[in-house]
């Protein structure tokens, strides 16, 4: 009598009625968008969500004691806002920002970043799914902050994983540049 008055432990497994709902919910695809840019013939992502302002390029405030690849920060709207040259973090030297260049300004859990890129791609849109894995083939800081690969009409795009791409070379990704403070 008491395996009678038991509730199942996965209810939608004794009941035909939720098998329909939730096979459908699992096999939606699952879409996500990514702000698609060059630098120089290389392609990256960034998620959408985290894509707050593009902007183009304008001259910066140097700080002392920065990091390398952080060109100075700009005053948007009141807001000082570290900019990042992604060619240099990416390690193959610096931008010659040029006014053709663009700033996408994203915000990283409370703060807003800029990364200086060649140009805007696209909006791409695409399952979920179809992200495949970044290979470990070295422990190149470059691979720690990109969160996956995909492959848009036959181009290859790494996504940037956002504050993996703050961490200071070296770290393992766990200690987030004092970038402007």
């Amino acid at each position: 009598m008491h395996n009678s008055t038991a509730a199942p432990a996965d209810a939608s497994a004794r009941n035909p009625a939720d098998w329909s709902s939730t096979k459908a919910a699992s096999g939606a695809a699952e879409l996500t968008q990514f702000i698609s840019f060059a630098i120089g013939d290389d392609q990256y992502g960034v998620d959408i969500m985290a894509v707050r302002e593009i902007k183009g390029w304008s001259e910066v405030s140097n700080l002392p004691k920065q990091p390398d690849y952080v060109r100075g920060v700009l005053n948007l709207r009141g807001v000082i806002v570290p900019i990042i040259d992604l060619r240099r973090r990416f390690g193959q030297g610096a931008t010659e920002a040029t006014a053709s260049h663009i700033v996408i300004i994203v915000q990283i859990g409370p703060r807003l970043i800029g990364m200086l890129a060649d140009r805007v791609l696209d909006i791409v849109s695409l399952d979920a799914t179809t992200i495949q894995p970044v290979p470990r083939i070295s422990q190149s800081a470059r691979v720690d902050f990109l969160s996956g690969l995909v492959t848009v009409d036959g181009a290859l795009i790494a996504l940037i994983d956002l504050p993996n791409m703050l961490a200071l070379p070296g770290d393992g990704g766990d200690t987030p540049a004092q970038i402007g403070h």
